[in-house]
């Protein structure tokens, strides 16, 4: 349900600002996508796991403040990240 380190390295680089950057909003949510999405894939073999859905909705209100965050400070980044991702239609 974790994303491996090759993932998660190759994710950085996709979605980082810079060479080092690993902390910005898109990288966070970017990160933070593919958990939600691990996870769902996780639900379709285990439907009777709610501990594992309450990590689910905090995921998803942690990437849905960051989406609020970064359309705030900077909507064109916000508006290409949401195509990139194809979160949000």
């Amino acid at each position: 349900m974790s994303i491996n380190r090759e993932n998660k390295t190759k994710i950085i680089d996709d979605y980082a600002r810079s060479e080092k950057d690993t902390g910005s909003p898109e990288v966070q949510i970017a990160i933070l996508s593919e958990r939600i999405s691990n996870l769902t894939e996780h639900f379709q073999s285990h439907k009777k796991d709610n501990h594992s859905r309450t990590g689910l909705m905090r995921l998803i209100n942690q990437r849905r403040s960051l989406l609020a965050y970064l359309k705030k400070k900077n909507k064109a980044t916000y508006e290409k990240l949401i195509d990139k991702l194809g979160i949000r239609k």
